[in-house]
């Protein structure tokens, strides 16, 4: 069964707040024609992990939490990377956060969807307005990226869970992550209409 990888970012973002991370960074980056790969990165600022935590967090068996006995998120990513020529990191040290890399072949028959990547950054922001989030996404050369910090300076006083502001941010992610793959008519197929 193909797990969406937005999923996976869910899970990621989550351990990340979980660590005490006040500031978190998810990077995607899709290289399709020179190196054929998809990589997304999830950077924070938690209390970190030693190497043998590190090496201990992709075992199924073994978990932090106290709210399930098994925890599931990072061996699942650990086993998707692999079967799709690619890999999971955790380069972490304590007190000085995490740096989670997840590498696949883009275009692996094996490789999940991305999924709804707009749905998984509003989830995000919706269930942590108070996290310093940054957004960043390439397609090929074509960047978008998004600070929750710059916008809510921007509201002053308005909550970015406001009805009309979460309409607006789901139009606004909704617009640039189309025009990353507009340009090279990669999103589902849809093409600018005046073309």
């Amino acid at each position: 069964m193909m797990r969406e990888l937005s999923l996976h970012i869910l899970d990621l973002v989550q351990n990340a707040i979980e660590a005490g991370a006040n500031k978190v960074l998810l990077d995607i980056v899709e290289d399709m024609s020179e190196m054929d790969t998809l990589l997304i990165r999830v950077i924070d600022n938690g209390q970190g992990m030693d190497d043998d935590t590190c090496q201990k967090v992709i075992d199924p068996f073994v978990t932090s939490r106290t709210t399930r006995r098994v925890g599931l998120g990072l061996p699942l990513i650990d086993m998707s990377t692999k079967r799709c020529a690619g890999y999971l990191t955790i380069v972490s040290t304590p007190g000085s956060g995490a740096v989670v890399e997840a590498l696949y072949k883009h275009s692996h028959w094996d490789r999940p969807p991305l999924g709804n990547i707009v749905e998984t950054v509003k989830s995000i922001i919706i269930a942590h307005p108070e996290l310093n989030f940054s957004y960043s996404h390439t397609v090929e050369k074509n960047v978008f990226s998004m600070v929750t910090q710059e916008l809510t300076e921007i509201l002053g006083n308005i909550s970015l869970t406001q009805p009309d502001v979460l309409i607006w941010l789901h139009e606004y992610l909704t617009q640039n992550v189309m025009n990353l793959y507009n340009s090279r008519n990669l999103y589902g197929g849809v093409q600018d209409e005046n073309n």
